[in-house]
Formats: structure tokens, sequence, C-alpha cells
């Protein structure tokens, strides 16, 4: 395989005979693919412009930084002498304290040398000043010194030197052409040096370090391949099929990244084909992975009695909500893509009127992944309304108050990276903010104001959402698109038709829609059947309760419970949570009252045999035992 060239190195030779200083920003602290005598290998950036330069007749690098001073590069005592004695230096313990004024003497004498070509290296140049924006006199004379050497500097091609160099120049060819002796700042951000210093000249040129391409990782993932188990002893078509797996896995990821990948691999013997988890471990801390356990796949090849005990009459919804589960655990979400690992595990969209299971479904699901349905990280979207509220969730950007705190929804994902994320009622939040969803859903990580990125490989996105049930007429005015009693063939294809409406037309973002894609699930209304059986339950609820904390048993006459269904399931326009509302106010309330001024000592029993109402207040003859 031909090495490939970093772009920031291409263009660091071709600009040398045009540029006296370069700023180099981005990935700084990364690894670098170089060629060295004994074949490729992944080298820091000080080794890396080493390597590119010293083929163009540099004698060597002086290195600065603010903790250690100056060095030379390559550290070697033919190398120390030389600059000790064309610079006047003392680098007899390798490196030597200097201040800001004796460094831009150093930087007059090196950009200006006919001796040969040398190079300068402002390591760690973020840090020379506390505040780039309000210097020191000393600070702001050292770049004024600075930007007149970019200015008035020229290219040189060095004279035959008196005494032998550590690197002899080429008398021909590249190493004859007039060159400048550059110095290399090397910051995390360009905004880190004075923005006149970079804006005012023309000789000032500025190089991005990137994430490296997937060419850079292949050739990258080939270097670091012998490190897994099994590699040595396989076929030629299976390696490279695991080069190219190895490279696709870690999109987005740094050269340093892989290294570590394989540093994991490697002390967990891990072996060519469990490359997928020696990624995730790099990126959510674990190796023990949940999707893959046997007990997991038991659990749900008998879930759907279970998840209809709890989300009641919502029958299409909990088998097409299991199907996509099975697809996450069997580890096929986003197999039709030629790369897709990286995505959430699962992408659920619950839609459907208000109180029919959507929140409860995705609880449930939670207890059965994780076994605590209060493992899952709740969302409320209505919160996210305004744009500027995108700073809670994603973290504030740099230079904004509270930027180094992170974001909620980032924090919380990289505290718990095997989870299912509900964002409740997504309809509610800003659009600006739905826009971060896109990078979640194709990429499946997320980026916060500190840099720090969180994985959502390992979770199940859960959005709900009551788009469809209401719908605005040509008038303006809100009015009901699906009812109860509509057939559910009815109700789904129409929440479906205004969801797209809503996404490609209201939001202009159809492209959020198709990441989606076709996981939306509609629950239909509650039915009166269905809803005679969640009344049941919930006032097995209140019944549990009484034997909990009062050790008393509750018992209805047939009456009672007649009236009350009635009173409960009369009105379904507010689904499950109405019937709760209304055995509340119905029910509770009036049974509280009533235990409150009974006397309970040594009962065991309790019989509503009576259910009256008298200006709208609601009493029961409650007889105990």
């Amino acid at each position: 395989m031909t090495l490939p060239a970093s772009r920031w190195l291409t263009d660091l030779e071709r600009l040398l005979p045009i540029r006296s200083q370069f700023v180099v920003s981005g990935a700084i602290h990364d690894s670098f693919l170089a060629p060295l005598p004994n074949g490729p290998a992944l080298v820091p950036l000080i080794r890396a412009v080493w390597e590119t330069l010293k083929a163009k007749g540099y004698s060597f690098l002086l290195v600065y930084d603010p903790a250690d001073g100056l060095r030379v590069y390559p550290d070697e005592t033919a190398v120390r002498e030389q600059a000790e004695k064309l610079f006047d230096l003392k680098l007899k313990s390798g490196s030597q304290m200097v201040s800001l004024e004796t460094l831009a003497n150093l930087m007059k004498t090196l950009v200006s040398s006919r001796e040969a070509r040398y190079v300068l290296v402002v390591d760690f140049a973020s840090r020379i000043t506390r505040q780039a924006d309000h210097l020191t006199e000393g600070e702001h004379r050292f770049f004024i010194a600075a930007e007149k050497l970019a200015l008035h500097a020229a290219p040189v091609v060095p004279a035959t030197p008196k005494a032998p160099l550590p690197n002899p120049l080429p008398l021909a060819g590249e190493g004859a052409k007039p060159l400048y002796n550059p110095v290399l700042w090397l910051v995390n951000r360009a905004q880190d040096l004075p923005s006149w210093f970079t804006l005012d000249s023309e000789r000032v040129a500025s190089l991005i370090i990137g994430k490296p391409d997937f060419e850079m990782r292949q050739a990258t993932a080939q270097q670091l391949a012998p490190l897994f188990v099994g590699y040595a002893e396989a076929a030629e078509p299976a390696r490279e099929k695991f080069v190219e797996r190895f490279a696709e896995s870690t999109e987005g990821m740094s050269l340093t990244a892989l290294s570590d990948i394989t540093e994991l691999a490697d002390r967990s013997q891990l072996g060519m084909g469990d490359i997928d988890d020696a990624v995730r471990c790099y990126k959510v801390g674990a190796l023990d992975n949940p999707w893959r356990k046997d007990y997991l796949r038991e659990k749900i090849r008998d879930a759907q009695a279970f998840i209809e005990d709890r989300v009641k009459g919502q029958h299409p919804a909990v088998v097409k909500t299991l199907d996509i589960l099975k697809r996450s655990v069997m580890g096929m979400t986003g197999a039709q893509a030629r790369s897709g690992g990286s995505r959430p595990r699962g992408v659920l969209f619950f839609a459907g009127p208000t109180g029919v299971g959507k929140t409860e479904l995705a609880k449930t699901l939670t207890q059965l992944v994780f076994g605590d349905e209060k493992a899952y990280l709740r969302f409320d979207m209505s919160e996210f309304a305004e744009e500027h509220s995108g700073a809670r969730l994603l973290g504030a950007p740099p230079g904004y108050v509270g930027f180094d705190a992170g974001g909620e929804l980032t924090n919380a994902v990289r505290e718990k990276p095997f989870s299912v994320v509900l964002f409740d009622e997504i309809e509610k939040a800003h659009p600006r903010i739905l826009d971060k969803f896109l990078q979640i859903l194709e990429d499946g990580r997320l980026t916060d104001g500190r840099g720090d990125t969180a994985y959502f490989s390992e979770t199940i996105l859960v959005f709900t959402s009551n788009l469809g049930i209401f719908v605005e007429d040509k008038l303006g005015n809100r009015v009901q698109h699906v009812k109860p009693g509509d057939a559910y063939e009815t109700v789904e294809k129409n929440v479906r038709e205004e969801i797209g409406n809503y996404f490609k037309y209201k939001l202009s973002r159809p492209e959020l829609l198709n990441r989606i894609g076709d996981n939306i699930v509609v629950f239909n209304f509650i039915r009166p059947e269905v809803a005679a059986l969640i009344f049941d339950g919930m006032l097995n609820n209140v019944a549990r309760r009484l034997a909990e904390e009062f050790k008393l048993k509750l018992a209805l006459t047939p009456q009672v419970h007649e009236q009350l269904l009635k009173r409960c399931t009369d009105d379904l326009s507010n689904g499950g949570r109405g019937i709760g509302n209304q055995l509340e106010s119905s029910f509770i309330n009036p049974l509280s009252r009533a235990m409150f001024e009974h006397d309970l000592e040594g009962k065991t029993r309790l019989l509503i045999s009576g259910m009256s109402e008298q200006d709208k207040v609601v009493t029961l003859a409650l007889q105990s035992s």
C-alpha cells in the first residue's frame, strides 16, 4: 500500500518558498503516519515535521515551549553543539529556559541565517499568553517582533558552511531552491494567538490539521493490524477485510485513537473478529456488551406478553417495537448501508394520541433490556423550545459561560452509554436543536462545548410526539384530524402523513424524517374494552398500595365498581392518563377522606358499599372489619 500524505504536511512543503511563518492548529496532539528508514510508523507531530523537512535540506529543528524552554530536534550531540554555536545557547542539560525577549532575538537570527536551513517550532503556543486579547507589555512586544519578521524575512539558499553540519544540505535539486527558515506556531485553536497577528500579514499561513480520512486510517490500520490476535495466521483476504473494517469503524477518530484501540485489544487478547468490541470499548469505556448477552435474547423472545400487560390495547405498536428491538440486539441496525456500525442501536418514533402508552412503552423497554425502568434518560423537549436552550442540552459554545460544564445530554450518555434515551414531545423543541439529531442519527456521536464526544452507538433513541392528532384548517383553527372510533389503519395513515408534512414543509427538514425512516410507531386511541382493562389495572394498584401501607384488603360492591368504571371511562379523549385522573378525583380523594375520618385500628378489610355525589363532591360509603 502506498503511504498517503498528510494534507497539512503537503501544504507546508508547498508553501515554504512563499510563507515565512505557519500557524498550525487543530489535531496537533494526534499521531501521524510517517515514512521511516525501517518502514512507516506512527510518530508525534514534531517527528512528522522533521521527517518532512529533513528531505528539504533542513539541518535541525529548534523547539520552544513555555514549560521547558528551548531544545533541539533531533536530540543528538552533534546537533546540540551546532545549535549552541550558531545561536549562543547552552543545551548541555537538553534544554534551556529563555525569556520571550531572548526568543524574539533568536527568531530573528534563525530566519535570516545563511549558514544552513533551520526551523523554529513554538510548541504549546496557546499557553504563551493568559489571554490572547489582553496581552502584557512584554507579550505585545514579542508578537510585534514576530509580525515584523514574518513581513521582512526572505527565502534563502544557504551558503557553503564553514564547518560540517549534522545533516549536510544537498548541493542541487530541492535543497538549492530559495526556501524560508520558517517559524511554526502550534496552537489548539487559531484564536489562541492575537487576532491581528494572523489577519494583518499575508506571510503567515494557517494550516489546520483535521481528522484523518479513510485512506489514512486504512494505512494506519495496516500498520497496527499485526498486534491483533490471529492476524499472523489469517489468509490475505481476511486480513484485507479486517483492515477495511477497522478503518470504517473508526470514522471521525484520530490516529492516536486507533493506536489506543489496538493497545486495548492487545491487553484484552481480542482477535480480528472482535474489532467492533475493541472500538466500542474505546468509545464507551466498557468491554462488556449487554446487547450480546444470551439472557437478553431469551427475555425479548417472550417479551410480548410482558409488554402488553403494561401497555394495553396497542398490539400493532408493540409488535413493531419488538421487531426493531430484535434488530438492535442482533446488531442489524443500518445493515443495508455500507457502514452503519456507529449509528444508535435502535431508533423509535412513538406517535399518537395523548395518554395511550408511549412513555410507558419506553419505560417498559428499559425494564426489559436493562432490568430497571428508571434506567432510561428522559428529556422533556418542551423545556428546549427556545434556541438558546440548546446550550443546556448540548453544552455552551467555547468562550461562553459554562461551556466547560458540557451538556446535559452528552454528559448523561457518557455516564450511561448503554441506555434508552427518551425525547418526550419532540415537536416542541426549537428547530435549531432538532438539527443536532441529524448528527446523532447518522454518525452516532455528538461533541459538546468542551470538545468531549458522547457516543450514541449503544443507545436506543425514543422520540414521542402528538403530531397528526390535531391540525390547522384553512382558517388557522385547530381541529381534530383523527378521532376515537376511527379504524387503526386510518389513524396510522393520517398520523404518518401529518408527521411527513411537519418535517418536510413546516420545518423544511426532510432529511431528519429520512433518518428516522420507517421507525415511526403509531399508537391507537384507547378503545372502551381496553379502557376497562386499564381501569382494573389502576384499581389494583390502589388496592396494592392499601395493602402495603395499612395492611388492608380493599373490596368494592359490583354496583360501586360499575359506577366508578363508567365515571372513569366515559371520556377517553385523554387516554389512560385521563382514566387515572378521573380515578384519583372520583375515588382516591374521597377514599382518603373517608379513611382519615374512620377508625382503622385493628381492621383488615375495607368495603366500599356505596358511592354518591352532591354539589360535585363524591362521597364513599365505607365499611371496615
